[in-house]
């Protein structure tokens, strides 16, 4: 219950933050996607039932906010952590170089997806500047971004880690 708490908490943190604060910081209207980082990094940490879940409320609070369309970014979400679930038994805690690149890699396909999904369908076909002036700087922003607050959350899903160990001690 705790750990459910403690990520849902995340969740909404990292989208107020998202919202507001680096709205304010943004470069030429480029903010970063905090809520792809949480999801990823869930994702490839925990397996792909946890990036399934966290990508579901994380899609479903843009869906909420800020969506055209309800369930649309809540899919694009499920599915970016459940396919980070699959790094799982990939994934070590010190390096950073996988991390960094399923995140890289999320971003990039969920901007992809919400393209084709949103601008391509409707017949507006400037790929080429939607990827230099979105898609890329967003992309470098979110890396930016996640060289601190991956670290965060690996250090608070050890320390969850940590005290399911103890929990599971005691009854054992």
């Amino acid at each position: 219950m705790q750990r459910k708490l403690t990520i849902a908490a995340i969740i909404i943190v990292c989208f107020i933050m998202q919202s507001t604060i680096f709205q304010v910081l943004s470069f030429a209207s480029i903010s970063p996607n905090l809520l792809i980082v949480v999801t990823a990094s869930f994702g490839f940490m925990r397996g792909r039932k946890e990036g399934l879940f966290v990508g579901l409320f994380s899609g479903l609070l843009i869906d909420l906010f800020y969506g055209s369309y309800l369930g649309v970014y809540a899919l694009i979400y499920v599915y970016i952590g459940y396919v980070n679930g699959c790094f799982k038994k990939f994934f070590y805690p010190d390096d950073v170089k996988l991390p960094m690149l399923l995140i890289s890699a999320s971003d990039l396909t969920c901007n992809l997806i919400i393209y084709f999904l949103l601008f391509f369908m409707r017949g507006q076909f400037h790929l080429p500047y939607y990827f230099l002036h979105i898609m890329l700087p967003e992309l470098i922003y979110t890396i930016l971004v996640t060289l601190i607050l991956y670290f965060v959350i690996l250090k608070i899903n050890q320390k969850l880690e940590e005290i399911e160990k103890r929990s599971a001690a005691k009854f054992v």
